[in-house]
């Protein structure tokens, strides 16, 4: 039996597009090379059927053409290379040659590189750098053989019983590269024999660094090179040793072209040799390490590192990519497949305020855009149960990370009245004129179990507000970017703190969100925009929004009519209750009454729900709540003003209400009245008659 919803995947390599959500790319140990989304608007989540292989083999780098995504490359062991149309599936094979015809030697995972200053330049690695600029079609070769070239490396028999005949003990090869996106001519080489080779005059003269790695025994794999993308002097070198059996992490660090190297990780900061690294490009220190053992971050520069484990398995993080849109790390591992981390933007302004941001006791962090989007229905099979995997999609509406200092409502001591340094927890100066007061402890504040959320326009008009339970660290909280609504028609009774009804989505446009946790506020913009597949233009959003409203207005004047009546239902049962201590014969007439009231209160409601009350949902009928819900049907789905579904669906739902609030409010007229009349015309005492107490 194969198991299809085990996430064992090993992947080497990943890379992504920018489409709208972003596809992933990537490669897996004797499985081919796949292409997929990071998220996908549809139900269900994203499944295997989501996934499709553009290439076979054992898979390593596929990488998306910059300028149009239907073309993507592919690769296998040894060096093999295709470019590939997506929607055809046409493959060109472009694997290079040597203008002599000399033997070129490929690694099992080969070096391939975009260049970042040319949508169809590549660069590829022999023991050779290859250059194409036209996609692969024809190539040159830009640097000499950047390897040792020892031939007792070479030997195709190395295994001692058999003769490798799939590249996968290739050596001497090209490993690494890496131009840089700051300067066109700089250009990065790591070998699998030891050399960390670099040019700065694109490939005409090369200078070989190794003996700048402090440590770096000769001939130590250096697989995986990050450049700078704004400073052409900046690199990170990631160099493993374990196949000769030392598993230390190294990590090494330049700003001034490799003249001089910082390690910034080794065994005393992470676990695990490294894998893999990659820089924010907006604040340099911020850095994310992969390495055999798991998932590290810095926000210095790797002077200290952190492991992530919150929800990520220690496993071998083979490549990390910063997504320059939605700001997600893009993480391959190898036997865990590929993970996202969506917005990495908390971690961003931790690393620029040095970690002071922490010292908040409340911070709401940028957040990333976010969209109206359609969702589909399911891929596949709508009921999957264990047959299928399902991968996590990011959730719906606005995603707010949120800093809540853990100890921001602690127990405080304090002189009374408290200076400001009180507030953090300091014992306060005593006042010289009069003598101190004597010290007093403050109650313990009580952390709130909610926060309370608002969400308004750049005009400062309030649109949503609502509550949430906030834990404490670094959390996110969401908003489905909807509006408020009016609360409809509704079988119970809503509680006075209860928030708002949601009402439909808000109009494309920047809005501001305020959090409130007790005393703590804070705020961040959310960008909100339509679903790019769709073509809606503002004024039809605006149109359809003015449909709502007056649905809305239909809605609340139902919901008005049947608040009424529960409260006369709740005012006949409390006139009962205040009947008691009265005489029989008044206590019988005024329930007599009072059930007669009630029933006519009950067939209204019979008027509203339908069969049953307010205890069966009706789906036949005229009841007026069916009626109601017929527009809302048609609203959910519409694109601009009212169509025809719309016009005639609203026109009853107004009539039905209209002639129940007749009904009722001739109810009241009449009945109510007469039996309100009633009970506020009896006469009697609420108090037992009592005589004097004697001793016996």
């Amino acid at each position: 039996m194969f198991a299809e919803n085990i996430p064992v995947g090993q992947f080497y390599h990943i890379n992504f597009d920018m489409d709208i959500p972003y596809n992933v790319g990537g490669g897996l140990q004797d499985n081919g090379s796949f292409v997929g989304p990071s998220n996908v608007w549809q139900q269900g989540g994203i499944r295997n059927s989501h996934w499709q292989e553009v290439y076979f083999g054992d898979g390593f780098d596929v990488a998306f053409r910059p300028d149009n995504n239907r073309y993507v490359y592919a690769m296998s062991q040894g060096g093999n290379v295709g470019y590939v149309d997506r929607e055809t599936g046409k493959t060109t094979f472009i694997k290079p040659t040597h203008p002599e015809g000399k033997e070129l030697r490929f690694n099992w995972n080969a070096a391939f590189c975009q260049d970042p200053s040319n949508a169809c330049g590549i660069y590829y690695g022999s023991q050779f750098v290859h250059y194409s600029k036209d996609c692969g079609q024809t190539w040159e070769i830009i640097s000499p053989d950047l390897t040792t070239n020892d031939t007792a490396r070479q030997r195709k028999d190395t295994g001692g019983l058999t003769y490798d005949v799939t590249s996968a003990e290739n050596n001497t090869t090209i490993i690494a590269i890496a131009p840089s996106p700051a300067d066109a001519n700089v250009i990065w080489v790591g070998t699998d024999d030891g050399n960390l080779q670099f040019t700065r005059d694109r490939g005409k003269t090369w200078t070989n660094l190794l003996s700048r790695l402090p440590g770096v025994k000769p001939g130590s794999w250096i697989p995986f090179i990050e450049v700078s993308q704004k400073n052409a002097g900046e690199a990170f070198v990631v160099v493993n040793d374990y196949r000769r059996n030392d598993y230390r992490p190294m990590v090494f660090h330049t700003t001034d072209f490799g003249q001089t190297f910082r390690q910034i990780a080794d065994e005393k900061k992470v676990q695990g040799y490294a894998l893999s690294i990659t820089q924010d490009p907006e604040v340099p220190k911020h850095l994310w390490l992969g390495t055999d053992y798991g998932l590290y971050f810095s926000i210095d520069g790797g002077e200290n590192w952190n492991k992530w484990m919150n929800g990520y398995p220690s496993v071998p993080t083979s490549d990390l990519k910063i997504h320059p849109r939605d700001q997600d790390l893009v993480i391959a591992t190898f036997g865990r497949a590929l993970w996202i981390f969506d917005d990495i933007r908390p971690f961003r302004e931790i690393a620029r305020t040095e970690g002071k941001v922490l010292d908040q006791p409340l911070k709401v962090f940028p957040a990333p855009d976010a969209y109206l989007a359609e969702y589909k229905s399911f891929q596949g099979y709508h009921f999957p149960a264990m047959a299928q995997f399902e991968g996590e999609t990011k959730s719906a509406g606005a995603i707010l990370a949120v800093w809540n200092k853990p100890d921001s409502y602690g127990v405080m001591t304090a002189k009374v009245p408290a200076p400001p340094a009180a507030a953090k927890g300091k014992k306060a100066a005593p006042a010289p004129l009069p003598a101190p007061e004597p010290e007093k402890k403050a109650a313990p504040t009580k952390r709130p179990e909610r926060a309370k959320v608002a969400v308004l326009t750049m005009n400062g008009d309030t649109v949503r507000t609502f509550s949430t339970r906030l834990d404490t660290g670094l959390v996110r909280i969401y908003w489905g970017l909807e509006r408020n609504g009016v609360a409809g028609p509704s079988r119970q009774e809503r509680r006075p703190d209860a928030d708002p009804a949601s009402g439909p989505s808000v109009l494309p446009g920047t809005y501001k969100v305020v959090v409130v946790y007790g005393q703590h506020k804070d705020s961040t913009m959310v960008t909100v925009k339509t679903d790019p597949r769709l073509n809606v233009s503002l004024a039809d959003l605006q149109a359809r929004e003015a449909v709502y409203k007056e649905m809305e207005s239909v809605s609340k004047s139902a919901a008005a009519g049947v608040d009424r009546l529960r409260e006369a239902s709740n005012a006949i049962k409390r006139v009962d209750a205040a009947m008691g201590s009265a005489p029989d014969s008044i206590k019988q007439q005024v329930a007599k009454m009072g059930k007669t009231v009630q029933d006519t209160i009950a067939a209204l409601e019979k008027m509203i729900w339908g069969e049953g009350g307010a205890k069966v949902a009706p789906y036949t009928g005229e009841a007026l709540s069916r009626i109601l819900g017929a527009p809302m049907q048609y609203l959910r789905s519409l694109d601009g003003p009212a169509n025809q579904a719309v016009t005639r669906t609203m026109e009853k739902a107004r009539t039905h209400t209209a002639q129940i609030l007749q009904k009722i409010n001739a109810f009241f007229d009449k009945d109510f009245a007469a039996y309100q009349k009633t009970v506020e015309a009896v006469q009697f005492s609420l108090f037992k008659k009592t005589e004097p107490l004697k001793m016996n």
